[in-house]
């Protein structure tokens, strides 16, 4: 990328609300992060390469939080196939597609996970009962954060 574009999107990301900025190009990938320090503000442009060790240690640090969760749940994990907010019903005010101790099939529907304002709806990777809701209604969720547990 060219320092007269990079100089551009410093100048944007300056003269907006927006506090941090990603740009992809077929030369690689720039960062910049509008901080407010107690002086003059700072501008910090860097390839995501650079910055991905910061972002990896972060779920390092929240994972001594969830491992005294990991051995409540006993039986299959369904997970969250993409970053988005889960949903238990089809609409608001309509009835959830499964509570706990429903029977499901493997391909049934348990919830809708909105991405990117795509209502995706999400099925049962295995047979069984749920016994565990592990999301809450609205939640934003994560690729990979368990959804349900089925016995």
């Amino acid at each position: 990328m060219d320092l007269r574009k990079l100089k551009t999107l410093i100048d944007l990301v300056s003269d907006s609300n927006v506090s941090e900025l990603e740009i992809t190009e077929a030369e690689g990938k720039v960062r910049i992060v509008k901080g407010v320090p107690p002086g003059p503000v700072a501008y910090v442009a860097a390839p995501v390469q650079a910055a991905q060790p910061a972002v990896e240690a972060a779920p390092a640090a929240a994972a001594p939080a969830a491992a005294p969760a990991a051995p409540a749940i006993k039986g299959h994990v369904a997970k969250s196939p993409m970053v988005g907010t889960f949903y238990r019903s089809p609409s608001p005010g309509a009835k959830a597609f499964v509570e706990i101790g429903s029977t499901v099939k493997e391909g049934e529907t348990v919830c809708i996970i909105e991405a990117m304002k795509i209502l995706n709806e999400i099925e049962a990777d295995k047979a069984g009962t749920i016994t565990q809701i592990l999301c809450e209604n609205g939640q934003a969720v994560e690729y990979g954060q368990p959804l349900f547990v089925i016995e």
